[in-house]
């Protein structure tokens, strides 16, 4: 598994937002284990926290905005696109206003901060939300096409298109994160000279400048419009006699434009909160559309969250239930673990077939046999004993006690046919033989029982003994 990583130390940039033209120093600090990226506002009272959560956004006409309590973050994509395309997953982003800055309209000058100060690997594990099957987004209005297919790293492919003879269509990829930095951070935001004059009237823009942006000219403007759009900014005037860069920058690639909208992306799924394995195919993306699929991953996410998990049961058992006998001190008709099928240091997974030739269906209940709530509770904690025992030596001289059981639910009814799998992990480290355990049992892929667990490992002594000293 990858680990989680974060800063070595702080770094600071300062600059100006593009749309509300403010001067702004952003500082972007360590962060511990599952932090995950989070905003801090720290010119307003209180210091409010903002996550940097799909959830939040309430603005995506030419960036995406991050909105709680009435505190706002403009432009969070390139600060994202960098620390995700780094492949830092935690970090604290202070702010003292309300735009991150837009330096050069790229995402290059936070990858060299970040290079700077160096990234450091922490204890806990990468937790990725993995592509399992396509998924689709279509929005009609603005023509935007995203697929997700599964593929075992993040990868991405973009194609623009705005019906321009300037731009074109054009193409973008990105094999793997590790092309970040070197193929896709110093690519820029670009705009349609066309498109000046309406963002300028909407109050966007104002920190817009030839040295952040490229403006692409696929129309010529009479000088009075272009004079009109130069006062609306506060810019100097200039003269545009051709088409095509207005800037006459050079361009770091010829499709850079394309390879924008690719960083975009990677900052817009940042609000995902996990890293994504997965390959993002993207037609005229923008803003809204990444977000949109962002939001519908953490739906998927937490649909995940409570669906049950897939278990193969045809695979061979870790233990059958010979080596459960060896175990543990129940034998028929209190032994309610069949198999083992999974099992690591801190998490088993075991299957209990429930027949009606067992002797709890006799009286519970005649006609209507239902499996006992308090046996799917013993059979749970049967599995996790093993888990337990299966941690000490000669596990034959100990026995598992209950201490406590907390929050049981049932969920559905089990009956005679029914298989049920029981998943139970460590809620905390095994510690002077005490074990706490959070445990689910599922049926036909639904949950049935839920409950958590805390018992003793004692150490008995043999029978054998105890009968030497009576003879004796």
């Amino acid at each position: 598994m990858s680990k989680q990583k974060t800063l070595k130390a702080p770094f600071s940039v300062i600059g100006i937002g593009l749309h509300t033209g403010e001067k702004a120093t952003l500082t972007v600090n360590p962060a511990a284990d599952n932090h995950g990226f989070k905003f801090q506002r720290v010119d307003v009272e209180g210091g409010p926290i903002i996550n940097a959560d799909a959830d939040l956004v309430v603005d995506t006409s030419r960036s995406t905005t991050l909105e709680k309590n009435g505190v706002q973050i403009h432009t969070t994509e390139h600060i994202l696109a960098a620390l995700s395309g780094m492949e830092v997953d935690n970090a604290l982003i202070q702010l003292d206003g309300a735009e991150v800055p837009i330096m050069d309209g790229s995402a290059y000058a936070f990858v060299e901060a970040i290079n700077q100060v160096g990234i450091v690997e922490q204890e806990a594990d990468k937790d990725y939300f993995v592509v399992t099957e396509n998924l689709t987004y279509e929005d009609l209005e603005r023509q935007t096409e995203m697929l997700l297919v599964p593929q075992d790293e993040f990868r991405l492919t973009v194609m623009v298109d705005y019906n321009s003879p300037t731009l074109g269509t054009q193409h973008a990829h990105m094999y793997h994160i590790g092309e970040f930095e070197n193929e896709i951070s110093k690519c820029r935001t670009f705009v349609f000279l066309r498109e000046l004059e309406v963002l300028a009237k909407n109050g966007l823009i104002k920190g817009g400048d030839l040295d952040n942006a490229i403006v692409l000219v696929d129309e010529p403007l009479p000088q009075e419009k272009l004079d009109e759009i130069a006062d609306l900014l506060g810019k100097p005037h200039i003269k545009v006699e051709d088409t095509g860069v207005l800037n006459n920058l050079t361009l770091h690639f010829q499709n850079e434009p394309a390879r924008h909208k690719l960083l975009d992306i990677i900052g817009d799924l940042a609000l995902v909160g996990k890293p994504i394995k997965g390959h993002v195919l993207a037609a005229r993306p923008g803003h809204k559309g990444n977000v949109d699929v962002a939001k519908m991953i953490k739906k998927l996410i937490k649909q995940q969250r409570n669906a049950a998990p897939k278990f193969d049961l045809t695979k061979d058992p870790i233990y059958d239930i010979n080596d459960i006998e060896k175990l543990l001190p129940h034998r028929y008709p209190f032994l309610l673990v069949d198999k083992i099928i999974e099992m690591d240091d801190t998490s088993i997974v075991g299957v209990k077939n429930v027949t009606l030739n067992e002797p709890q269906f006799t009286g519970h209940f005649p006609s209507n046999p239902v499996m006992p709530g308090v046996l799917m509770v013993e059979s749970m904690a049967q599995c996790g004993g093993i888990l337990a025992l299966s941690s000490v030596e000669d596990p034959e001289n100990y026995s598992t006690y209950f201490m406590k059981i907390d929050k049981v639910k049932f969920k559905r009814k089990v009956i005679p046919g029914d298989t049920i799998i029981f998943r139970l992990e460590l809620l905390i480290p095994i510690r002077r033989g005490i074990v706490s355990m959070g445990g689910k049992g599922y049926v036909n892929g639904q949950l049935a029982v839920e409950a958590e667990l805390m018992a003793q490992i004692v150490k008995e002594e043999k029978k054998t003994a105890k009968v030497a000293e009576s003879v004796q």
